[in-house]
């Protein structure tokens, strides 16, 4: 019987988990569709954003030295130019590349590029020897490539334009997070902990997407009646809660996949994904009238079923090989943040996942 009751509270809190994710994850997706309905300035919205999980990651690196009696970490130059810099430089141009997409193309249109992503992982992680060849993933390739081109064949919003940057953001996201896993599996620069490699990221973002806004949007933003060059003060001020509202929304995704990932695993991450793609999509045709014909959706079936093979073999793959570098091991994390202090019943289950050396990397 309570074995029963364990098994039930822990199924409660993975969806619990799930569900936090998908609001963030869901909500910043309609957030800057909407937003760029009438703010045309998606450049502008991403800096704002990245100032504010800076002065957010601050605060957490804060509470959470004063919380543990223990300095945060703060990298050298060197380490910090050298490698920092790359992850930082396709971290602002995936996001800004994806914000600046809204503009033109469809939520659905970009839901189903976005998640050409996992191709390029897998071949950046190919690249750089973090994952092993295997014969099934030429399939994965075929499912995901024949799904993408499946759903944008003749449809009637399709944009190039959008959908040329969408595909530039999906393939600087695999150069991103597969630079991620490297910085945060260095155990040597001590960013193990998501929050205190946001708090180095950010500063190195805000000045490699800082040109190309200036070039695209600074002459026109600073002419706006919506910001600086307004007669009242409620526009600005209408404009500057709206991009905080965003801010929050986008340090609530980073924290929340954090969240997901530490207490499960990011093969629960990686299929609660899957389920949050169709969720989107769906949203998309009923809330926003996106069109999509029987061939999208068809489209779409096919890439969820490379994705899913993906997943699946990573699964595979994961019993076979020894665990890599955990990004927390079970007792830090209870010292470095008390929202994930397991009760004593938890404590238990954590000490028999220490002991399965479930496997936990970022993808």
């Amino acid at each position: 019987m309570a074995y029963l009751v364990q098994f039930i509270c822990r199924g409660l809190r993975v969806i619990g988990l799930v569900l936090f994710y998908y609001v963030f994850s869901i909500g910043i997706t309609f957030y800057n569709k909407w937003l760029m309905k009438d703010f045309h300035y998606p450049l502008f919205m991403t800096l704002v954003h990245i100032i504010m999980i800076f002065c957010l990651s601050t605060l957490t690196r804060s509470i959470l030295q004063w919380w543990t009696g223990k300095p945060r970490v703060v990298l050298n130059w060197t380490d910090y130019l050298t490698k920092v810099a790359p992850t930082a430089l396709a971290t602002a141009l995936d996001i800004g590349l994806s914000n600046w997409s809204f503009l033109f193309i469809t939520i659905s249109l970009y839901t189903m590029t976005k998640t050409s992503a996992v191709l390029f992982i897998l071949f950046f992680s190919l690249l750089l020897k973090l994952e092993e060849p295997n014969p099934l993933l030429i399939l994965v390739v075929l499912l995901i490539s024949g799904g993408l081109f499946m759903f944008t064949f003749q449809s009637t919003q399709f944009n190039l334009e959008g959908f040329l940057m969408v595909l530039m953001a999906a393939f600087l996201g695999g150069i991103r997070w597969t630079f991620t896993q490297i910085l945060m599996q260095k155990a040597e620069l001590g960013l193990q902990n998501p929050v205190d490699a946001l708090y180095h990221l950010q500063p190195l973002m805000f000045l490699s997407l800082f040109p190309l806004y200036q070039y695209n949007e600074g002459l026109s933003l600073s002419t706006t009646e919506k910001l600086f060059r307004a007669t009242e003060l409620a526009p600005p001020r209408h404009s500057f809660l709206i991009l905080s509202f965003g801010g929050l929304l986008a340090f609530g995704l980073s924290f929340s996949e954090f969240l997901l990932v530490s207490r499960t695993s990011s093969l629960t991450l990686s299929i609660a994904g899957i389920f949050k793609e169709v969720s989107t999509l769906l949203l998309a045709a009923s809330v926003m009238g996106d069109s999509m014909s029987l061939l999208n959706w068809l489209g779409f079936a096919v890439c969820l079923c490379g994705i899913s093979l993906h997943v699946g073999l990573k699964a595979l793959n994961s019993k076979h090989k020894p665990p890599p570098l955990r990004q927390l091991s079970g007792k830090s994390l209870e010292l470095e943040l008390p929202l994930l202090r397991p009760s004593g019943d938890d404590l238990e289950e954590d000490e028999e996942e220490e002991e399965e050396g479930e496997e936990i990397t970022l993808h």
